[in-house]
């Protein structure tokens, strides 16, 4: 089995689901935002025995992000499954951002997401097999949280549209729903909602499942 790539490495979720993948033996790319915290990501995977590969970019950085995509299929190969967990998560009304300030968080929460679809999961059709796994969140629309709202909105959207065009192709794209604060110890344990990453990874092709709620 190929690696794994998790996009959104950060403490919590994308740290978590990195560890699962890594307890089943798969090396582990993580891309981050910033230097110490993909180190610090990479250190936690590699002390389970696993090739553990640190690489920084911003996910709303087309350029950069690609960049680190190229760097982790030079180093590990071509994944088999990708995570992206990357969010801009800020309090805001409807009204209260300017446009440059909405068109920087979907360049987060949408259009990473889209770069990081658009560079690997051609190569997963060619092959007829892989997993592009989306963190997604509000299952309820909030309008104390307008930006956010509308960017997880986009995020399902956007897994559809990737399982129209590749899941004929043998490609599961799924997103993973978390409806509520993620904490160590309740009943949004990261390392609880990590499991769903591992059996969305795993499961029979007749069994796909495209959004799972946590």
């Amino acid at each position: 089995m190929a690696g794994a790539l998790v996009i959104g490495a950060g403490p919590g979720i994308g740290q978590a689901v990195a560890r699962r993948f890594a307890r089943e033996g798969l090396p582990v790319a993580l891309i981050a935002r910033t230097k110490e915290t993909a180190t610090a990501a990479a250190e936690s995977v590699a002390a389970l025995g696993v090739r553990a590969l640190p690489l920084v970019a911003d996910a709303a950085d087309e350029t950069a992000l690609r960049d680190a995509l190229d760097a982790a299929a030079g180093e590990l190969g071509e994944p088999d499954i990708v995570v992206y967990n990357v969010a801009a998560i800020r309090p805001d009304t409807i009204g209260e951002l300017s446009h440059r300030d909405h068109t920087d968080a979907y360049a987060v929460n949408v259009l990473g997401a889209l770069t990081a679809a658009a560079h690997t999961l051609p190569g997963m059709g060619r092959r007829g097999r892989g997993t592009f796994v989306v963190t997604g969140g509000m299952p309820e629309m909030k309008p104390q949280y307008v930006s956010l709202s509308l960017g997880k909105a986009g995020v399902r959207a956007l897994v559809e549209l990737l399982d129209a065009e590749y899941g004929p192709s043998g490609v599961h794209v799924a997103t993973v729903t978390v409806g509520g604060v993620v904490a160590p110890g309740t009943a949004h344990d990261p390392d609880d909602i990590a499991d769903h990453y591992w059996r969305l990874h795993t499961q029979p092709h007749e069994r796909w499942e495209r959004e799972v709620l946590h």
